[in-house]
């Protein structure tokens, strides 16, 4: 009944669309400023106008040593910003942090419902946000009989809609509940802050050359070129089930493309111009992880860790949309369609209480189940923008979307009893046990 209820809304808030509506992924650029390597050119430079003078005012300061000698109003704001406060990161907030997040003994029937609570939230949040997504990008608002209506094309004021409210959310989140002393110099959230809103914009953007259903099996065999990085840089050494099932996924996903496109008459430069979006993507999110992976040898919390990037993210996206007079642009644009206006504000909602539903699941019951939860999100997504949206997928196209995620589901549970069999003690010793 939930799910029933859950695709009704999706339906009645977005237009109908057969499958002979489908808008091809071929796109026509009016001018030069509607390409989108112009558009990431633009914005870069907009960036680095503000990137460029923070770095050189962070070296002056360094280099006058100014946490000794700096005096004034100014002087605590400086010092976070550029010091951070890592001789006062007190063990004392650690433990206090380390005994209020300690899984507390429940009954199962406890444990049921949050995991329940905890699926529902993620599948909400993400699935609504795909489906609104797909909506913003390759639609048009304001279509009548006799005018065709007009597209929003500013991807970068999305990803602003959607920085500025998650930084409202954690921002209330940490003035609520008590976080641990905060240790980081703050410019260290600017390098993942950057990483994030240049994945996030050409997660918006590959949406204008290739299909939602496409890019959501890119995203899931990002496995791959991690893998291969790994190999290549690292010299890491994968076990025989990871070869296996990135195989798998590879297979799985030519599978679904190759099928997907035929029949179609595909520009082999919206092909090009997706690939490469979607590479980009890929670059930056890993770039995003690795980077907050190692700020959190700081020991903050989650949700600090999601105030600060998100700071910085709003503090480029409004300079940079600034710069080219594209903020009043978009925000004309959502006077004019008051649904447009719904869709990017319910888009925010989506994405911030998302991350929230992220850091508390994975907080009660582990990166596996979390993993679980999103796969399966995945495959929702690509059936439900089929069935809205109206994607043709062929017979071989849907086995190939079968192979991933069963690829996916091989993995984590490889990947856990791996853990469990790494957790065993020895033979002849007895676990520790707590007093």
């Amino acid at each position: 009944m939930g799910r029933r209820f859950c695709l009704a809304f999706l339906l009645a808030a977005l237009p109908t669309v057969t499958a002979n509506d489908e808008v091809p992924p071929v796109v026509h650029q009016d001018s030069w400023g509607d390409f989108w390597l112009f558009r990431f050119l633009v914005n870069a430079a907009g960036y680095a106008s503000i990137v460029i003078p923070g770095f050189l005012l962070i070296q002056y300061f360094k280099k006058k040593n100014y946490l000794e000698t700096g005096r004034g109003i100014c002087f605590p704001v400086i010092k976070s910003c550029v010091f951070g406060n890592e001789a006062k990161s007190a063990h004392q907030d650690d433990v206090l942090l380390t005994a209020r997040n300690e899984t507390v003994e429940s009954s199962t029937a406890r444990q049921v419902f949050k995991l329940l609570f905890c699926a529902a939230g993620l599948q909400i949040s993400y699935l609504t946000w795909g489906v609104l997504q797909e909506r913003v990008m390759t639609r048009t608002y304001g279509a009548t009989e006799s005018d065709p209506g007009e597209k929003f094309k500013d991807s970068q004021f999305l990803v602003f809609m959607n920085r500025i409210l998650a930084c409202t959310v954690a921002g209330l989140y940490c003035a609520l509940i008590k976080q641990p002393r905060h240790g980081a110099p703050m410019y260290k959230y600017s390098f993942a802050s950057l990483s994030n809103i240049l994945s996030s914009w050409c997660q918006y953007e590959a949406l204008k050359y290739i299909s939602f259903p496409t890019q959501v099996l890119a995203k899931a065999s990002k496995v791959i070129p991690v893998m291969l990085m790994g190999k290549l840089v690292s010299r890491k050494s994968y076990e025989y089930w990871e070869y296996l099932t990135a195989a798998l996924i590879s297979v799985g996903v030519s599978m679904f493309l190759l099928t997907s496109t035929h029949g179609k008459q595909l520009s082999t430069v919206t092909t090009f111009s997706g690939v490469v979006l979607l590479a980009g993507y890929i670059a930056f999110d890993s770039f995003t992880s690795n980077w907050q992976d190692a700020l959190f040898t700081y020991k903050m919390s989650s949700v600090q860790m999601m105030f600060g990037v998100n700071v910085f993210s709003c503090l480029f996206t409004v300079g940079s949309l600034l710069e080219q007079g594209a903020l009043l642009e978009s925000v004309r644009f959502m006077a004019r369609h008051s649904e447009f206006a719904v869709h990017a504000v319910l888009l925010s909602v989506c994405s911030a209480f998302g991350q929230l539903f992220i850091f508390y699941t994975i907080n009660q019951f582990g990166a596996a189940v979390f993993t679980i939860i999103m796969t399966l999100r995945q495959a929702f997504a690509i059936l439900l923008s089929c069935l809205i949206y109206g994607h043709a997928v062929t017979v071989m196209g849907g086995l190939g979307v079968a192979v991933v995620f069963i690829a996916l589901f091989l993995r984590v549970y490889a990947r856990s009893r791996m853990k469990k069999r790494a957790k065993k003690p020895p033979v002849g010793e007895s676990p520790v046990q707590k007093v």
